[in-house]
């Protein structure tokens, strides 16, 4: 079995703020009920829209949520950090998988088919949300964000599990052909998600279990 990896403390360095993945829900602060209900009309709306992969304002958020601009206002500054808290919700499923979920995505597989595992859950995490990811991890950005860390820690830790040398140096260079940026050219070009993952899967292989 490969060792635990748990998410990354220090998220300082980010362009908005951003909760921690995976942070109990016990421990956060608790949130009123019409609150709540707020909450989610508004990263409902807000995902119909995303998914038309056209520039979103606030008003049209609000106006599709059923609140007002100063409910909205509130909690969130603009669409990007509305494109963040959707993420999280959806980064935070597979994030869980990673750490207490079936092989090979979870703990008891090979470090090679767990970092081949973790390739296609991720390609269909962009495949699913891409103009979610686009909107808000994406240039420089994508390095700050908490998901990012969690990642690199995820992938760091198959390599020394394989005992590759460099894990530092090889757990941003396997994260790299995940880029959105990346991911969207690849899909443009009529290249299949199942076609990526396959060739990403015998990356994890060539480098993590050579013959």
């Amino acid at each position: 079995m490969t060792p635990r990896t748990d998410p990354p403390n220090d998220t300082a360095a980010r362009p908005r703020e951003r909760t921690d993945l995976l942070t109990d829900a016990s421990t956060r602060p608790r949130e009123r009920a019409d609150a709540a209900r707020n909450r989610e009309k508004v990263l409902a709306a807000a995902e119909r829209l995303f998914a038309e992969r056209r520039p979103v304002t606030m008003e049209e958020i609000a106006r599709a949520a059923g609140v007002g601009r100063g409910t909205l206002y509130r909690r969130y500054p603009d669409p990007a950090s509305i494109a963040l808290a959707l993420l999280d919700e959806h980064e935070r499923g597979l994030q869980e998988k990673l750490l207490r979920g079936d092989p090979p995505l979870g703990p008891g597989a090979p470090p090679a088919e767990r970092l081949a595992a973790f390739y296609d859950a991720m390609t269909e995490l962009l495949e699913r949300h891409g103009h979610l990811v686009l909107g808000a991890e994406t240039g420089a950005s994508r390095f700050a964000t908490g998901a990012y860390g969690f990642w690199r820690a995820h992938v760091r830790s198959l390599v020394v599990a394989a005992g590759v040398p460099g894990p530092d140096v090889l757990a941003d260079t396997l994260l790299a052909p995940l880029g959105p940026e990346v991911y969207d050219l690849q899909r443009r070009n009529g290249v299949p998600r199942e076609e990526v993952a396959s060739a990403l899967a015998g990356i994890a292989r060539a480098v993590l279990a050579p013959s």
